[in-house]
């Protein structure tokens, strides 16, 4: 087997990397699509689109274990 040629190489790393890129892309829609559906069960009308929105930005900024820790220890809804 011939050795290949540094253009040659460089194409196949580049195909490479967009197949994994595809890949990724993928996995991340499948993820996003199952969080979807869990969102769709519960009742979010309950609050606004904004304090939704809120939340679950604080929830992923703080992590999800330590977020569910700190909403534990939260006092319940009066």
């Amino acid at each position: 087997m011939p050795k290949m040629s540094e253009r040659e190489k460089l194409a196949d790393l580049v195909a490479k990397r967009d197949k994994i890129a595809d890949e990724i892309e993928t996995a991340q829609k499948r993820v996003r699509e199952r969080y979807a559906a869990i969102v769709v069960a519960m009742p979010v009308e309950e609050i606004g689109e904004r304090e939704f929105r809120e939340a679950l930005g604080l929830v992923l900024k703080l992590g999800g274990a330590a977020a569910v820790g700190a909403l534990k220890a939260a006092p319940p809804k009066s």
